[in-house]
Formats: C-alpha cells, sequence, structure tokens
C-alpha cells in the first residue's frame, strides 16, 4: 500500500482520517468481494433497523467512513468494486431488482417481471422514475446500460452475470416494458437483474465523474477521488426523499482511522470494523454496534479431483474433524455462527433441515484407515488475505492432529492468493460474500464454472442446475436445490466451518441502519433510510 501523491492528505475537518487513514486500497473488498417468477412484492425496504423505535427526523449530514481506492476511484457505477464503490453508487444510481436479507431478489426500478413458458423471454415493466436531470426512466436506458455492461472491450463487473441475455434480441417493447431474450431457460433470471454493479444509467451517459446522473436518493455535491464524495437529498425520489439533507462518503482504508474519526466525532458511521473493535466498545455507551449476519461464509476448500481428496472418504473424514464452534469462537473472536457445510445459511432455498454436524474424532480415524490414510499428509494453504484465515489454519491444524492427520501450514501472498489457490494445492482458506445459493452453484460448481475452487465437476449435478433453472414452479425448483445441497453435504468439497457477522459502527445519534442485511444487499448501507435523532 502505498500513499497517494495527489494534494496533502491531512484534513483539518477530519483529524481521525489523517496520513495513514487515506492510503490507497490493495484489492477488490467489495467481491467478499444478489426470485420470484413475478416481481409483486414492494420495492424491498426493510423496517428491520437499529434504531429502537422514534419517528425519523429531517435534516442533518452523515459523514461514512469507508476503506477506498486511492486516486483511482470512479464513480463510473459499472465500475463499482470495491464497498465505498458500492456505497456511492448506491447513492446516486438504482439497479432493477436488489437482494433481500435472505438474497431473494426484490423489485427497485422494476415494478414487476414475468416469463414465458419456456423461461427463456423476461417481460419486465418498469416503474415511475426520473433521472437527476428530470427526464423519466425508460427501457432504452436499460438496453444501453445493460449493453454498455456487456462490451467485450471493456471489463465491467457484472458483464458474467447479465451472459445469459441475449442482448442483440432483447428490445424496448414501449417506454416502460423491455423485452429479455436469453440464450438458454433460466427460472432465476431476477438475480440477473439484482446482480453487483448492473445499475442503470441514462442512455448515452459517459461522463461520471463530474457530472453523474441516476436516478437513486442523492445528487452528487462535489467528488475527490481518494478523499470524499459529497451528495444532497434528491427530493424527487421515486421511492421518497431520503431524511437527510447530506450525506459525505469519506475514505479511511485503516480501520484504526475509521474507528477513532467515529469514537472523536468526526464521522458518525464507520465501514468494517473488527471483532476486536467490536467488543472493545459494544455496550460502553459511546457509540453503537451493528452486526450484519450470514455476511461471509468461512471454509476449507477440499479439491475433489486429486489426492487425497478425491476419496469422498477423507472429505468426510475432515467434515468430522472441525470442531466448528472452537473455529468460531477462536478465528472470528465469536462473531458469527456455526456452518454446516452449506453455503447460504439464511438464504432463499438453503436446506435448513439437515443435521447439524458435530466432531466425531473416532469415526474420521475410521473412515481415514477405510481410505488407507492413516497418517495423512496435508499442506493447507492460508494467507493474511483477509481476516481470520491464519488463524483458522492454526486452529484446524491442532483438530486435525487429534485425528492423527499432520496438517502443514503453508502461508501465501495476499497479493495473489486467491489466483493460487483456485487450481494449485490441495486445501485452502476459502471465504464467500453473499449472493444467492443459485448464483453459488452457477459460479463455483458447475463443470464449467471459472471458479471452482474445490474442482467439483460432476455431470449429474450439472444436470440438476439445468432441471433448476427450468423449472417454472418454485416449490419445485426448491426440492431440486434441496437435492443439490444433500449431495453437496454428504461428498462435497466445502467444508463450511461459520458465518461471519460484517461489523459496522455508528454513533449514537444515527437511526434507521438495518440490522438484517449482509454485506452488498440492498438494505445495506442504505443511507437513503437513515436519520439523525
Amino acid at each position: 500500500m502505498t500513499e497517494q501523491g495527489h494534494g496533502p492528505v491531512n484534513d483539518t475537518r477530519f483529524p481521525g482520517l489523517h496520513r495513514r487513514g487515506f492510503l490507497a486500497a490493495t484489492g477488490g473488498v467489495a467481491g467478499f468481494g444478489a426470485l420470484a417468477l413475478a416481481g409483486c412484492a414492494g420495492p424491498g425496504a426493510s423496517d428491520d433497523t437499529a434504531d429502537g423505535g422514534g419517528r425519523p427526523r429531517r435534516g442533518g449530514t452523515l459523514r461514512a467512513a469507508f476503506a477506498g481506492g486511492g486516486a483511482s476511484e470512479t464513480l463510473d457505477p459499472h465500475l463499482t468494486n470495491l464497498f465505498a464503490d458500492a456505497a456511492r453508487a448506491k447513492a446516486l444510481f438504482d439497479k432493477l431488482a436488489d437482494y433481500g436479507p435472505d438474497l431473494a431478489a426484490a423489485p427497485r426500478l422494476a415494478a414487476s417481471w414475468e416469463p414465458n413458458a419456456g423461461l427463456d423471454r423476461w417481460t419486465v415493466t418498469l416503474r415511475k422514475a426520473t433521472f437527476h436531470h428530470g427526464k423519466p426512466v425508460t427501457a432504452r436506458d436499460v438496453l444501453y446500460s445493460y449493453r454498455r455492461i456487456a462490451d467485450p472491450k471493456q471489463a465491467f463487473r457484472a458483464k458474467a452475470s447479465l451472459e445469459p441475455i441475449d442482448l442483440k434480441a432483447s428490445r424496448a417493447r414501449d417506454e416502460r416494458t423491455v423485452e429479455f431474450v436469453l440464450k438458454r431457460p433460466t427460472a432465476e433470471f431476477p438475480n440477473i437483474l439484482a446482480a453487483f454493479g448492473a445499475y442503470i444509467v441514462p442512455e448515452g451517459a459517459r461522463d461520471f465523474d463530474t457530472k453523474p446522473v441516476g436516478s437513486g436518493p442523492f445528487r452528487l455535491v462535489s467528488f475527490t477521488p481518494g478523499r470524499s464524495a459529497v451528495f444532497r437529498r434528491n427530493d424527487d425520489y421515486w421511492f421518497g426523499a431520503p431524511h437527510l439533507d447530506r450525506l459525505e462518503i469519506l475514505v479511511a482504508n485503516e480501520e484504526s482511522a475509521r474507528v477513532n474519526s467515529l469514537l472523536g466525532g468526526q464521522v458518525e458511521y464507520a465501514h468494517e470494523l473488527t471483532p476486536t473493535t467490536a467488543r472493545a466498545h459494544e455496550g460502553k455507551g459511546q457509540i453503537e454496534i451493528v452486526r450484519l449476519p450470514n455476511s461471509a461464509m468461512q471454509a476449507f476448500a477440499m479439491k475433489t479431483d486429486r489426492a487425497p481428496f478425491d476419496d469422498k472418504r477423507v472429505r468426510e473424514a475432515f467434515f468430522l474433524i472441525a470442531d466448528r464452534k472452537e473455529l468460531v469462537d477462536g478465528a472470528l473472536s465469536g462473531a458469527g455462527e456455526i456452518g454446516n457445510d452449506l453455503f447460504g445459511k439464511g438464504y432463499q432455498y438453503y436446506a435448513d433441515g439437515l443435521r447439524q454436524r458435530e466432531p466425531d474424532l473416532d469415526r474420521a480415524r475410521y473412515l481415514l484407515k477405510k481410505a488407507g490414510a492413516d497418517g495423512l499428509r496435508v499442506t493447507l494453504d492460508t494467507s493474511a488475505v483477509a481476516a481470520g484465515f491464519t488463524e483458522a489454519a492454526s486452529i484446524f491444524r491442532d483438530q486435525a492432529a487429534r485425528a492423527g492427520v499432520h496438517l502443514k501450514v503453508r502461508t501465501g501472498s495476499k497479493d495473489s492468493y486467491w489466483q493460487d489457490t483456485l487450481d494449485s494445492g490441495t486445501l485452502c482458506c476459502y471465504r464467500s460474500g453473499a449472493m444467492p445459493i443459485e448464483s453459488h452453484f452457477s459460479q463455483r460448481l458447475l463443470s464449467a464454472s471459472t471458479t471452482n475452487a474445490t474442482k467439483w465437476r460432476h455431470k449429474d449435478f450439472d444436470a440438476l442446475y439445468r432441471q433448476a433453472q427450468s423449472t417454472k414452479n418454485k416449490t419445485d425448483r426448491a426440492a431440486v436445490y434441496a437435492r443439490m445441497q444433500r449431495r453437496l453435504y454428504t461428498e462435497g468439497g466445502f467444508l463450511v466451518w461459520g458465518f461471519a457477522d460484517w461489523i459496522v459502527g455508528t454513533a449514537r445519534t444515527v437511526r434507521g441502519v438495518a440490522r438484517k442485511a449482509p454485506a452488498n444487499t440492498l438494505d445495506w448501507a442504505r443511507f437513503d433510510k437513515v436519520w439523525l435523532a
């Protein structure tokens, strides 16, 4: 990480955000870094807030501190990558849909969506909304936005998510109706509308850093990359004007800078705090700690295409070696809940009826012996690339030793860890942010998935996914997803030991911060619903 050489980094208004607080970010942390057949629900706002009662009060400025991306930051919503980018984009722009707390798609600019019988053609009706310059949001704007994202010459984040859409064949039926033609049947098409970075911009829009025009709850006042973005209330917002007069998103890459600024009153909202910080301040009365549950799956990824994990008995043994509570308490400092070897606890379609796994070292030893793996030696790859990774590796090494397994912990580079472990090695620390369970399947568990860290490749599993995607009835589709999860629970390659809370801190005057909003879902960083008491 290097300091930016663009003007002074000390800001006398915010002494907590001094030199060390304006360091350039090293990676895309937002990647941690989202279904009904007819979008007939409401716009998806949550009433589950951290305020403890009271009527919203209008007025005031909220200052929010995030880790940022330095002088290279942009307000182009299609280049959204960091959490700070996502918060700024959410202030200025809207998507057709977004993810609710259960990771089901909730309508936003889309008032409804309806498929044909074959699930390969979807009609989306837009709600009445206007851009900041007063022009209505139209079907042409939607198609322009998606075609811009899909431009093969660009590297926009949502490009892969939009791949199922045939954008050449898709068309605007009228001003507020879009007909999307798909390349194949896709029951979970609303997930595409909610994809990270799939924001709607006006037709022809290109200049985002000086004159960004969106349909979001705030309008831009000023933007200094790597420093600050200031917004004012959009009184004409389709969902209703925000309570705040102004919002300022400030960059402070070090957690200590964010916490000190919150404690010192220079900001009212601090994003991404550690469990240690939360424990130090929770219940003390000076600031409020908000925990967003189920925000990050924590796991060990076993590569199922190579020894020793090409033997499902060895994989089951490792499932039974793990003491999940010890891992959550030690690696996450208790800031989370135990997993059950499946992604998406609490999300739509999650198979919550399966028995919770407990450690069973006798059974693990028996399975290893049957597999001819007595005295097994395995290298566990880890890195300081994510909080808790090195701690989890050490804890699991000790747990494995109790079953006669010798784990050698190998610490890799933060800069190349994810790429290094995607294809190399046999066992590694792994985590994932919030996404629909269907997206987890398609991105990580199909034979052709490009981020298949466990090398799980089974044609019958691929066929079940295609069956689910071509099943119109939601109950029947859920049954197929449950069957897929039972298979993964029995013999999959992800040893999912926990789900980490995402932690933010606020001043005691802040109200309306949702408590059930995994990172990157609709109500996370939802500043149009926040107010100051």
